[in-house]
């Protein structure tokens, strides 16, 4: 297993991972702990920086640099249908609490 999400995002296939220190940055930005945090996106009772930011820090912890994160979520999360952004951050989310199996 390990906690890493593989998604198309931008222009191509990235890793999100939502390591230790980017779930403590994750927690202060959204001053929401990170159980409450995965209950609120669940429920649809989330708010829209919430989502940005699990996908910025998930890019950071798969190896982005910030600056590129930071660049690619202005390009390709914000401004966009929640429809298209939603899905993605609980599926970061998701590979943290659950797992995903690991490539072969």
């Amino acid at each position: 297993m390990t906690i890493t999400h593989r998604a198309f995002f931008g222009d191509g296939e990235r890793a999100f991972t939502l390591t230790d220190p980017m779930i403590a940055e994750l927690e202060r930005l959204t001053a929401t702990g990170i159980g409450s945090l995965f209950l609120r996106l669940t429920r649809s009772d989330f708010r829209l920086n919430d989502l940005t930011e699990v996908i910025r820090l998930g890019l950071i912890g798969g190896g982005t640099s910030p600056e590129d994160a930071a660049r690619m979520v202005e390009t390709y999360a914000r401004h966009r249908p929640i429809t298209e952004v939603l899905p993605l951050a609980l599926d970061v989310l998701d590979a943290r609490w659950n797992g995903t199996e690991a490539a072969a």
